[in-house]
């Protein structure tokens, strides 16, 4: 094994497809070469107010999407955040190391609590604390990272250090960033100017992974697309990404051909070759008998799980137990060197 992996996802609404080819697909891939730490993290999500009931079924909604996508659960480990005391006890003692001119510098937090910022919780604002106290607690090596998360990396990267730096010890070790090639990017299927969204009113913008063979077809043929034929290599640079002023000219027909070449597991260039010329109509039906085929089995199996909660129960359980025993104790060295006393 390469490492330890630690990673998570908010439930936060239902996971969709791009979450599932920027993140799970990838996560099932890298269980084969790391230690792998997967989690549910229940209390990022509550910085931002959840509804109870709908928080407790999103927590088996996304322990049901890792379990069909192919994550071994006897090999990895699925857990919630909040079954695990040392989390919310470690983020207490890196908050006392972490700086707050560190935290004004964080951008997210100026993204989500936007110009009403004096209302928003203290904890969207220490987030990024408490996703250091995350990985740290595994001492974790490795972090599967988006652009949108590297700000956090280097920060829990930071906190790390002084640590060791404050105590004269080499406890934590410095998590590294894993960045896995050129990301997908999903846009919305109404929309291909703006991210495929949890948030977005319209169920239509997204394929979400409980979504059936049946919802599928049906998105993908009303996905928005524009009258010309699809695009041919030209559109591409060198290196095969899309050309500003193509991606810019028409968004609908780079996202769906991206799609269609991440779910095929082919590069991008062969496959704005393959279908170079071609009217929507023809490509469309190829790009859904793909979906269905990949995404299909994973809808059904999440539906499977979630009518029945014992199995998903069962594995947060054991999972929780699992990552208990590795994080306990190295809680309790962090306490140790901090100073604290512990009671007989």
């Amino acid at each position: 094994m390469k490492g330890r992996i630690f990673s998570g996802v908010q439930p936060t609404h239902t996971l969709h497809l791009g979450n599932y080819l920027g993140a799970v697909r990838n996560w099932v891939r890298m269980q084969k070469e790391y230690e792998c730490i997967f989690c549910v993290v229940d209390l990022h999500a509550i910085t931002l107010w959840q509804d109870p009931k709908e928080l407790s079924h999103n927590i088996r909604e996304v322990t049901a999407a890792f379990m069909a996508s192919g994550i071994d659960v006897e090999h990895g480990i699925i857990f919630a955040q909040s079954q695990v005391r040392a989390h919310a006890q470690l983020a207490w003692i890196l908050n006392c190391v972490a700086r707050v001119g560190w935290l004004n510098r964080m951008t997210q937090f100026k993204e989500k609590a936007g110009k009403d910022r004096e209302n928003a919780s203290v904890g969207l604002y220490t987030y990024p604390v408490l996703m250091a106290a995350d990985i740290l607690a595994y001492k974790a090596t490795h972090v599967p990272v988006g652009e949108d998360q590297k700000q956090h990396l280097e920060l829990a990267r930071d906190i790390a250090q002084k640590f060791n730096t404050d105590y004269g010890t080499e406890l934590f070790p410095l998590p590294n960033p894993v960045i896995g090639g050129p990301a997908t990017r999903v846009m919305s299927l109404r929309d291909g100017t703006k991210k495929m969204s949890k948030s977005d009113p319209s169920d239509y913008s997204r394929i979400n992974m409980t979504d059936d063979a049946e919802a599928i077809a049906l998105k993908l043929r009303k996905a928005k697309t524009d009258p010309n034929p699809l695009p041919g290599p030209e559109s591409l640079d060198e290196k095969g990404f899309i050309k500003k002023e193509a991606d810019d000219a028409r968004p609908e027909a780079f996202n769906l051909l991206s799609i269609y070449a991440a779910l095929s597991d082919r590069n991008l260039p062969d496959v704005v070759t393959a279908f170079e010329g071609k009217e929507f109509s023809a490509f469309k039906k190829e790009l859904t008998d793909l979906a269905v085929s990949v995404l299909g089995p994973i809808g059904s199996e999440m539906q499977r799980l979630l009518k029945d909660t014992g199995e998903v129960d069962g594995v947060l359980r054991r999972g929780a137990e699992r990552a208990e025993a590795i994080a306990a104790p190295i809680l309790r060295e962090v306490e140790d060197t901090v100073g604290f006393l512990h009671a007989k």
